[in-house]
């Protein structure tokens, strides 16, 4: 069954496009994260759902309910801000019954309705206590209470995670998890933050410049992103990316040759290509092979810089004539993600590989056309 619908949604703020053309469907008890550059209407998006912000143009159903001009009261939802905003002079029983409250439920069913998400939250404990008196993860646990006890359609949650420490951040994330487990209710998440995207999302949501560029499972978006522009978007280190030229075409193959000399030959591209052609190359950091006399592509650099995070080394390669592009334009630097400890010194000369079957393939407008990649099945 479809929660919510969003069809051919447009937002205006005077002579600015905030939203352009949103068609997104949603089902029950799916758990949505919408992504994207600051800027890109991830949020306006969240706030048309909930009411705070008017359309422009377009419908807007939950659960069949044409609710495109109802109050925000009237819509069958809950949002949980950044903010937490609660009542400071309230205790963590009346923040989290105050909706109920403010609805004339009886008391009884106030009471039980708080005793209930106190219980799945692990609040039992603090429900006589006030806000000041909490933890952040705490507050933001009674917010997420408040939005519990109405039952709501539909949870929404604008980047409710900003404000927590990193430690706070990554116990949150399994909390919600698991929260959205128990519940089976319809989740939308907005975050600037790729890591809660991927681990908590079932569906990610890619916005750009107030347009949907792909809607995925967090892997598959990961693996076959449908643009450059998902590509190097998802992904910590980002993607790698390489200007070249198409040399030859033969069938569904080309031959491309980047700036600084790297030739690459790529099989069972999808979509046509000429030669004299632009494209990009782009290769993930974890693909990148330090050293490695199998990689079938190799060129030689010299290490900038390394970072040992512990469970992996991040290691930034200058490459010389190599011109990587992307958000850095013009610059020589490959970053590689090695999943373990390599001890390596600043300026020490190494080679970089690849296999062109782990190298992405993007035309001048940004498609990709190499073939999809498999994904691991979950």
């Amino acid at each position: 069954m479809t929660s919510v619908e969003l069809i051919s949604i447009e937002k205006h703020y005077g002579g600015f496009h905030a939203l352009k053309d949103v068609n997104l469907s949603i089902d029950e008890g799916e758990f949505v994260v919408m992504v994207g550059p600051s800027g890109c209407g991830k949020s306006t998006l969240l706030k048309t759902i909930a009411g705070l912000e008017t359309t422009s143009a377009g419908t807007l159903l939950i659960k069949g309910r044409d609710v495109t001009r109802l109050e925000p009261g009237d819509r069958g939802i809950a949002m949980v801000f950044q903010s937490y905003a609660l009542y400071p002079h309230m205790t963590v029983a009346e923040n989290m019954g105050f909706g109920l409250r403010m609805a004339k439920r009886p008391k009884a069913e106030v009471e039980a309705a708080v005793a209930r998400a106190a219980k799945i939250l692990r609040l039992e404990e603090q429900l006589e206590k006030k806000p000041k008196q909490l933890s952040g993860g705490q507050r933001q646990r009674v917010a997420i209470g408040r939005a519990i006890t109405r039952s709501p359609d539909v949870f929404l949650f604008d980047e409710p995670l900003s404000n927590l420490d990193a430690a706070l951040r990554t116990q949150m994330r399994v909390e919600l998890s698991t929260l959205h487990a128990k519940l089976g209710s319809t989740m939308i998440y907005v975050t600037h933050d790729q890591v809660e995207a991927m681990t908590m999302a079932s569906r990610i949501v890619v916005l750009n410049g107030g347009r949907i560029e792909q809607v995925g499972a967090p892997l598959d978006l990961y693996s076959n992103p449908e643009n450059m522009f998902v590509a190097g978007f998802l992904g910590a280190p980002r993607m790698n990316f390489v200007t070249g030229q198409v040399t030859e075409v033969s069938g569904s193959s080309a031959r491309v040759l980047c700036a600084g000399g790297l030739e690459v030959r790529f099989e069972a591209l999808v979509g046509k290509l000429s030669v004299g052609e632009a494209v990009t190359l782009g290769i993930r950091p974890e693909r990148l092979r330090l050293d490695d006399a199998a990689a079938q592509i190799r060129f030689a650099g010299s290490v900038r810089l390394t970072e040992y995070l512990g469970r992996e080394t991040i290691v930034y390669v200058d490459a010389g004539p190599l011109v990587t592009t992307g958000s850095d334009s013009g610059t020589n630097v490959f970053t590689v993600q090695i999943a373990d400890i390599r001890p390596l010194h600043l300026g020490s000369a190494v080679s970089l590989g690849f296999d062109p079957a782990d190298a992405y393939l993007f035309a001048a407008d940004g498609r990709t056309i190499t073939p999809p990649k498999a994904v691991a099945k979950i």
